[in-house]
This record gives structure tokens, sequence and C-alpha cells, in this order.
């Protein structure tokens, strides 16, 4: 059975953080990958240095959009373009371990999961450690994910694609990712956490993520619209976002 992994790197204006990015990649212990770069018309150099690190790389993709679509036109455009036999993905700020594809994979085999998650450590814009990781819960089927509002980070998921198929990402602006998880755990019956550090996340400023009362919205469109909750279900889920969220009851954090 194949091990080939198609990382989906969806990016916007990151030039400043990319080049990091794809190094935690080409540095991986698993060299059997292909990255799938979806530039969603930055407007900096992110094409000079993504098109300078692919020509002396051909296992990397360089995807230009015709237009500005969001994060998740873009990552349906990587996974339109993948050929591996798992999917991966990280965004252009984030980083790993050069172990991750190797354990994870590792993982995956020895327990049979064909959805995983490892933990991560948050660090500001700088790359300069905020001591706490976030680490998944074991076992995460459809109703933990819905109701602790995504427990699992983007960028420490791997999944069997030649199981789970060509799933595509909900074409919503914000929370496209919990979206994606949502849909998969309809197809498998977990996600299975690995416990280890193997990401590191940039916490920045003026990110998508950041504004949580801009998220509320977005969150009730997922809960309605994509996923057809019945309202009070999606009112629930609602008050158990901004409750998991405001208290972090529910989530597993440590000092690192």
């Amino acid at each position: 059975m194949g091990q080939k992994v198609s990382i989906i790197m969806p990016t916007y204006n990151c030039g400043k953080y990319i080049l990091e990015s794809i190094r935690c990649v080409q540095n991986q212990t698993h060299k059997d990958w292909e990255l799938i770069i979806v530039d969603d018309c930055s407007m900096d150099n992110t094409k000079e240095i993504v098109e300078e690190e692919q020509r002396n790389d051909g296992r990397i993709r360089y995807v230009l959009q015709k237009k500005n679509g969001g994060a998740a036109v873009a990552r349906n455009t990587g996974l339109d373009c993948a050929t591996g036999d798992y999917i991966a993905f990280l965004d252009s700020d984030d980083l790993w371990t050069e172990d991750k594809l190797e354990k994870q994979l590792d993982f995956m085999k020895k327990n049979n999961a064909v959805f995983s998650a490892t933990g991560y450590e948050k660090m500001d814009e700088a790359g300069d450690s905020l001591h706490e990781a976030m680490i998944p819960p074991k076992r995460t089927d459809y109703n933990k994910m819905l109701f602790l509002s995504d427990p699992i980070g983007n960028s420490t998921v791997m999944y069997d694609r030649n199981l789970l198929g060509d799933i595509r990402v909900p074409d919503i602006k914000k929370r496209n990712d919990f979206a994606l998880w949502l849909k998969l755990l309809k197809h498998t019956d977990v996600v299975m956490g690995i416990p280890d550090v193997m990401m590191r996340y940039r916490v920045r400023k003026n990110s998508i993520s950041a504004n949580k009362i801009a998220l509320a919205k977005y969150h009730w469109m997922l809960y309605r619209q994509v996923e057809e909750l019945p309202l009070w279900k999606a009112g629930v889920a609602l008050f158990c976002w901004a409750f998991v969220k405001g208290t972090g009851i529910g989530l597993k954090r440590k000092k690192v």
C-alpha cells in the first residue's frame, strides 16, 4: 500500500513565512510527498519565493488561482490536484516537526486509523513559543467534534484518501476546516488523536480566527446551512462553541 502524502497548502500574502513552512516539509524524514501550494492571488513576493523552490524541488507544485476565492476554494483546488494516498494540510505560516509525517503514518498504520490529528504548540508572529500546547482527544466522533467546536488543529490533520475518497471542503469563508472534519466524520467513526506535539501554530493578531465575535455568525451558518442541524441543536452547538472557547473546558492544554 502506498504512503505518498499530498500536502495541501493554501496561501495568501504569506511571503514573510512561507519559505520556513516549505523548509519544514522538505526536512521531513518521510520523503514520499508532494506539496501543492495554492496561491489565492497574493500581492506580495509569495509567487517568486515558491517558484524558486519549485525549480529546485520537483515535489513542489505551484498553482496560482485566477481570482481570489478564499481558503476553502484554494484547498479544493489543491485536493483536485492531489495524487497521494494520504491528505495532509499545512497552513503557509505553520510549521511541522521533521518527523511529523513519519510518526503520524506509523500511528495510523498501527491503529488502523483513517483520520488522525496531532498535538500542536502555539507560537507568536515572530516564531517564539507561547508555552502552551493543545492536545487532541484520543477519539473524537461527530458529536464530540461538533460540541467541542473542533478540538483539533488544521495543520495537524492527516486522512487516508484511498479509504475516505475525494471529499471537498465546504465553501464557507471561515471555519471551512471544521466543516470538512464534520463531513469526513460522516464517512468514518472517529478522528484518532496523537498526544505528541508535532506542529507549531502561529497566532497572528489580524488572522481570520482572531475575531471571535465575527466567527459566531459563521458557526451559525455552518450549523444551519452546511450541516442542516435543527434549530435547537444548532443553538446548543453555538452555546457550546462560546462556552468552550471562553472557558477552555473540554480542551486539553499543557505547558511546554
